[in-house]
């Protein structure tokens, strides 16, 4: 059951010792998201009328995180009472009394259960006309999670905390996969029933149905068959682990979008990322955050994107980019590093060993091998030679280049800004351009060349290199 009869509670209080972290656990990030966002996602994409994030460790660093991203959600303090059972309590006092609806309980730490499984989940619920469903999978090692113990019937009887449990209900496969719904009813009547009498001194949630078979309320369950939607994170082997198999899910996602993807296991694209059809993605590549990709783009390999917008057409190889922009039809690469500001035009070139920064780069231009570009505005069908350079720091203030239109430059040339090159100029090789140069004019700085005879012989006496000029003074 989906929509506005539904309230969703996220419980994201816990510590997360084992993750041996000063970052709060449920922040540690998989996807491009935090865990607790991942699942945060999931939740938006119910359309619940109350979504709950219960929050107690670290409070403000996750409240901080997660506000503006989430504005819809309610954050919930936990108070110094432990336990889940507590967890969900509060967070349901601070439902609006006239809710009367279903509660969905999600784990922060469990971000592979998707909107489908858990729309299924919800319909079961509805399906069963039950006043509490779990959500179980049988594992082949169970052990760490609460065992399902099912009555003679075969109908759910309770829950046992892996503490708790004796050696027969510790045998159990079916386990408690940390997922509920509740009708609010229920929750509002029997959790202030709920006492701390277990090895953990803790209010468990998982009390809740073992008083609902007492009193002879139904209890229904929801086996998943594919288990890893049900796989939290407590420690970064775990966190590794679930973050393979969110990208693996991911990946494919994408190739049945009509995504070429070379090799799935080196490729990583993050949630929020989109490419269109006909992108092929080569081995070793990364795409991060919210980048774009268009039809017919080839990226990779070697290559990482975060943030970046990339054109139909284009090509990015053996490049390192963060919030940049490369046009239709443009080629970036090998061995490129555009840093955020970098626009680069239709049809334009950024070639190897080339870094950018805060430069827009027009229509046609290319900038081929051995460069720097940053605070630079480059016009359309302009040439900088190899090792032109943008010198934009006075050691005090950046300052801006300006290209215009079909400029061509010498090799290392150097351009200190601030500067203007007027359209079509022209540099020498080697040019150091500190005043403006104007439209069609060539700029050069060159000294006459002056050949000091003997010098090496003289400064440099007993080098090869002195013993090789002698040699040749005798043989002229």
């Amino acid at each position: 059951m989906t929509g506005n009869n539904l309230a969703i509670i996220i419980l994201a209080a816990g510590q997360g010792t084992r993750m041996r972290s000063r970052l709060p656990k449920v922040l540690h990030p998989i996807a491009g998201r935090p865990l607790v966002g991942h699942v945060l996602t999931t939740a938006g994409r119910l359309g619940a009328e109350h979504v709950e994030v219960v929050v107690r460790h670290e409070r403000d660093q996750v409240v901080a995180a997660l506000a503006a991203d989430y504005p819809d959600a309610i954050f919930i303090d936990q108070d110094e009472v432990p336990g889940t059972g507590r967890a969900v309590q509060v967070a349901v006092d601070a439902l609006p009394a006239e809710f009367d609806g279903d509660v969905l309980v999600l784990s922060g730490d469990c971000p592979l259960a998707d909107a489908d499984t858990l729309r299924s989940f919800l319909d079961a619920h509805r399906d069963a006309d039950a006043e509490a469903t779990l959500m179980t999978a049988v594992v082949d090692d169970p052990t760490g999670y609460g065992r399902v113990i099912r009555d003679a019937d075969g109908g759910v009887d309770r829950i046992v905390e892996q503490k708790d449990a004796s050696a027969d209900e510790a045998a159990v496969s079916e386990i408690n996969a940390g997922m509920y719904v509740f009708r609010v009813g229920v929750l509002r009547k029997y959790l202030p029933s709920v006492g701390v009498a277990n090895a953990q001194g803790e209010m468990y949630l998982t009390d809740v149905p073992g008083l609902l078979r007492r009193d002879g309320s139904r209890v229904a369950a929801s086996v998943v068959s594919d288990v890893t939607v049900t796989f939290g994170v407590n420690d970064r082997a775990q966190l590794a682990e679930v973050g393979r198999l969110l990208n693996r899910r991911i990946v494919r996602r994408w190739q049945l979008e009509g995504v070429t993807i070379i090799d799935p296991t080196t490729t990583w694209i993050d949630d929020d990322a989109t490419l269109a059809p006909d992108v092929t993605v080569l081995p070793n590549t990364h795409i991060l955050r919210a980048t774009t990709i268009a039809e017919g783009a080839i990226i990779g390999p070697d290559t990482t994107l975060v943030d970046c917008e990339v054109g139909a057409d284009a090509i990015v190889r053996r490049t390192d980019a963060t919030l940049a922009v490369i046009g239709a039809e443009a080629t970036v690469g090998p061995f490129s590093f555009l840093r955020p500001g970098t626009v680069l035009g239709a049809r334009g070139k950024i070639g190897a060993y080339v870094e950018t920064k805060n430069a827009e780069i027009g229509e046609g231009s290319k900038v081929p091998h051995l460069s720097y570009v940053g605070d630079a505005t480059i016009g359309r069908g302009v040439n900088l030679g190899a090792s032109t350079i943008t010198a934009n720091y006075d050691d005090v203030n950046k300052h801006r280049t300006v290209v215009e239109d079909e400029v061509h430059t010498g090799s290392h040339t150097t351009l200190v800004a601030p500067v203007r090159l007027g359209a079509g100029a022209k540099t020498g090789a080697g040019a150091v351009v500190r005043k403006d140069v104007p439209a069609g004019s060539l700029a050069m700085s060159v000294a006459p060349q002056r050949n000091i005879e003997g010098w090496v012989e003289k400064n440099r006496a007993g080098t090869g290199a002195a013993d090789a000029a002698a040699r040749s003074r005798v043989a002229e």
